[in-house]
């Protein structure tokens, strides 16, 4: 499939979630529709290696009322069907009974079977509690099919579930039937649910250009990013993961580099959008031995995997990057201070938690890795405690860039925000400051990052170039003289420069106008006399 094809199938499911969700909360209606499509997914996949593992015996149907391959095996071959799902379970991790299967789910759709509601919950139920380990447990505890926002009783909800699979399913057949195109229908309506979910939509979700410009910084060069892409990186975070798409970014840029990448590892304390990120990894082709995602509180620290304070046991990561909530308020308790984390820098202001996400991630980067994280420009010059941080981390030569980018990006709020490029043992005893505010394309309701910014901004930081009203290196006893602030305007103005005014010149322009006035007007005088007119 291509590209094009790609964004139509994602411009065609999406148009039909917006004429099907009716009066429905986009939020809301986002959940159902994505689990359907995920079912798709699973179902695709299952029956794929169904298929492959049953050779000969898969039987082959021609319009068969509904039934699914499998249903006619699973009818012929009753005593082989355990040993059968023991080695599902063995190859793919996950077992889906052929009544719960997609293509019957949606022949109930079609037929309009009062059993279809009922039947899907029996699936969700028993994909999430037949899996390998846990690698589905909970996956759709947030789908409640008995919601009132479906409708009043069980029969209008029947109804209105059959009438979304007929459509999502009407809108799948209409492209290839390839299941790697389903993680980009995905991504496409992550993307629209967001635009529509306002500020909610910070909570789960970094527009595609961001993530853009976090991905090529990461997997360049940590030293020398002028030497290029990385070849290899074994472990990424992110540690306020949303629905994943920013660790996915970094995989598929690191992939098309021809690089490698080892496990990807993500943190989520939404329950909904942590459903939402696992299932955004399985539907991009990412096996459930190449990635993590734990639902718990990055603040807390309450990932097992993250909390080794032997540091010869500490897992430490390549590549980092973050959107965490911008001045997010917490609570952080006396005995934080002694955190491995914050120690050594001092906690982050409970007004804003900006700092304690930052120090949470740097902590766990390894003395080779790159971090990138987005924040609100209030970490660059707020004072307090913050401005403590932020000078042992220059001091201790760790900020390696500044990355600053236009107002209203984001659809969850119009503040401009920055990048922070952080590193353990960087190779320049500079800062790099970027200005990028004012290089954008301007939308009605948002602004836009063209691909030329996105590379610009990312050649910039690669090659370390500097530019009039847009880049500079800047030494640490110029940052020193400015107390440590790193507001970017003071080191790279955005501002034209008036030309210098000759005031000798413009003297002497004056001069020459009073001369030209006298002249005129004792010449139009001349003119009264003779006309006898009094004279002014």
């Amino acid at each position: 499939m291509t590209a094009n094809e790609q964004t139509q199938l994602g411009k065609t499911l999406w148009k039909i979630a917006d004429e099907l969700r009716g009066a429905m909360n986009a939020d809301d209606f986002r959940d159902y529709m994505l689990s359907f499509l995920f079912l798709k997914y699973l179902s695709d996949n299952y029956e794929a290696a169904a298929k492959k593992e049953l050779g000969k015996e898969y039987p082959v149907l021609n319009g068969n009322g509904g039934k699914t391959p499998l249903s006619v095996w699973y009818e012929q071959n009753p005593k082989d069907t355990a040993e059968f799902e023991k080695q599902m379970r063995r190859k793919i991790h996950y077992v889906i009974e052929p009544k719960y299967l997609w293509n019957h789910i949606v022949h109930l759709a079609k037929t309009q079977n009062k059993e279809l509601l009922s039947t899907l919950q029996e699936g969700f139920q028993y994909i999430e509690n037949q899996s390998f380990e846990s690698t589905f447990r909970g996956l759709f505890s947030e789908i409640n099919l008995d919601s009132e926002k479906l409708g009043k009783n069980y029969e209008e909800r029947n109804k209105k579930l059959c009438n979304i699979i007929v459509k999502i399913a009407e809108g799948i057949n209409q492209f290839s039937t390839d299941t790697d195109i389903l993680g980009d229908a995905y991504e496409y309506l992550i993307g629209q649910f967001a635009a529509g979910s306002g500020k909610k939509a910070g909570e789960f979700y970094t527009p595609q250009r961001i993530s853009d410009i976090l991905s090529e910084i990461v997997i360049l060069d940590s030293q020398d990013p002028s030497k290029g892409k990385k070849k290899k990186i074994e472990r990424v975070l992110d540690f306020a993961c949303g629905s994943g798409s920013l660790l996915l970014n970094v995989r598929k840029k690191m992939l098309e580099a021809g690089g490698t990448i080892g496990k990807i590892y993500g943190q989520e304390k939404n329950i909904t959008t942590y459903n939402l990120a696992r299932m955004n990894m399985l539907l991009h082709g990412v096996k459930d031995t190449e990635f993590e995602i734990h639902h718990g509180d990055t603040l807390l620290n309450d990932w097992n995997i993250l909390n080794e304070i032997n540091p010869a046991k500490k897992m430490e990561f390549d590549a980092i990057v973050a959107n965490p909530p911008f001045s997010y308020r917490w609570e952080p308790t006396e005995a934080m201070a002694e955190d491995f984390r914050f120690k050594s820098y001092g906690l982050a202001p409970k007004s804003a938690a900006d700092f304690a996400f930052l120090l949470h991630g740097f902590h766990f980067l390894s003395k080779e890795g790159t971090m990138a994280i987005i924040l609100p420009h209030g970490v660059l010059f707020r004072g307090g405690a913050e401005e403590k941080i932020r000078k042992k981390l220059l001091q201790d030569g760790n900020i390696d860039t500044v990355i600053g980018l236009p107002a209203n990006l984001f659809f969850s709020t119009g503040i401009p925000v920055c990048i922070l490029v952080l590193k353990k043992c960087k190779k320049f005893d500079d800062v790099l400051f970027i200005n990028a505010s004012e290089h954008y394309e301007k939308g009605k309701r948002q602004n836009t990052l063209l691909p030329e910014h996105i590379q610009k901004i990312v050649n910039t930081y690669k090659y370390r170039t500097e530019e009039a009203r847009y880049s500079r290196r800047v030494s640490m006893k110029e940052i020193e003289q400015n107390e440590y602030n790193l507001n970017i305007s003071r080191y790279v103005s955005t501002a034209v420069e008036e030309e210098p005014i000759d005031l000798m010149e413009v003297n002497q322009k004056l001069i020459e106008i009073e001369e030209k006035i006298s002249k005129t007007k004792h010449l139009h005088n001349q003119f009264l006399r003779e006309l006898g007119l009094p004279l002014i």
